[in-house]
């Protein structure tokens, strides 16, 4: 008998508080490391229908979830249940690749600490995803409408997934971008044929676009020291994080710090910032840092996609602005 994971998933209260802010912020960004290309081969394209086996990170134990209920419940976890029925179906397609190529990159290069999975239920790692009694205590007494709402527009879509010459692509994706996403070299340092900039300028207009977040001395000395252990920082406050500079979509592509410098997406792990996209300037003893767009920047932005879909555009079309040049493909 297939198990399913029964531990609750820690997904952020965004969620539930504010729709456009659900999507995990940095998904596909464990591929930063290690973006690889390869063919898909026969045995792989018999094994689309397969479920994914799941780690269970907090038990230790791999749980089997079928391919439709992996999908649901990670379009339930990384997209609101509100936005437009079309947008609903880009994340499916997306979230649904997202899991295809980790699947077809763990059997050729098995991650140690998976055991044999194809991923885990570690969010920070992985894809998000809600089983049906999860979803049920997120979305509470809008359970019913929204799981069956979620489940009707993933079956739409489920036998189709992003491609890029018959491959799977890194379908990552993000809340909202700056007004224009970013490539995935300046992110992650590795450049991607169809992770490209494209224009994204619904973003503009969403809730907290922008945001400021302010950090004493103190603060900011404990936070740049802790992320980066070896930097110098002097008597001269107002030296000690600057922007250097800035990609076209607006992405920090270097920061000095110190005696030393980071890139953006460095800067943003280490105050917690909500994206690589920020401006700095100091206010007596704060620094005041203020961000633009929400998430890593790369690939389809989930509140763009719900404007475009809003204007009329379907899903594949939604999906072929934010992936450039790639295809739809049905492995039905």
């Amino acid at each position: 008998m297939k198990k399913h994971i029964m531990s609750v998933i820690i997904l952020t209260a965004s969620v539930i508080v504010f729709p456009a802010l659900s999507g995990r912020l940095d998904r596909a960004e464990s591929e930063k490391t290690e973006i690889t290309e390869y063919a898909v081969t026969d045995d792989e394209k018999d094994g689309f229908s397969e479920p994914y086996r799941v780690l269970d990170v907090s038990t230790g134990e791999i749980y089997e979830v079928p391919v439709r209920e992996y999908v649901i419940g990670a379009v339930c976890a990384e997209m609101p249940s509100s936005f437009h029925s079309e947008a609903l179906k880009a994340q499916a397609v997306a979230s649904h690749t997202y899991a295809e190529r980790q699947r077809m990159r763990e059997k050729k290069s098995p991650t140690a600490e998976l055991c044999g999975a194809d991923f885990s239920n570690d969010t920070s790692k992985y894809q998000g995803y809600y089983t049906e009694e999860q979803a049920r205590q997120v979305f509470g007494t809008d359970f019913e409408k929204s799981y069956k709402r979620i489940s009707e527009i993933t079956d739409d879509v489920l036998d189709n997934i992003i491609v890029y010459n018959d491959e799977p692509v890194i379908a990552a994706f993000h809340s909202m971008s700056s007004g224009e996403t970013e490539s995935a070299e300046n992110v992650w340092g590795t450049a991607v044929d169809y992770l490209l900039p494209v224009d994204s300028g619904y973003d503009t207009g969403a809730p907290r676009y922008t945001d400021e977040v302010r950090y004493s001395r103190e603060i900011l000395q404990n936070k740049l020291e802790t992320a980066f252990p070896d930097i110098l920082l002097d008597e001269n406050f107002p030296s000690w994080l600057n922007v250097a500079d800035v990609s076209p979509s607006g992405t920090v592509l270097t920061a000095i710090v110190g005696n030393t410098t980071a890139t953006g997406m460095e800067i943003r792990n280490a105050l917690a910032l909500r994206s690589p996209c920020f401006e700095i300037r100091y206010e007596g003893d704060e620094a005041v840092i203020t961000t633009k767009g929400y998430g890593h920047g790369v690939g389809m932005s989930q509140y763009g996609a719900n404007c475009m879909a809003a204007e009329g555009k379907t899903w594949k079309e939604i999906l072929m602005h934010y992936y450039t040049g790639c295809e739809i493909k049905t492995i039905g």
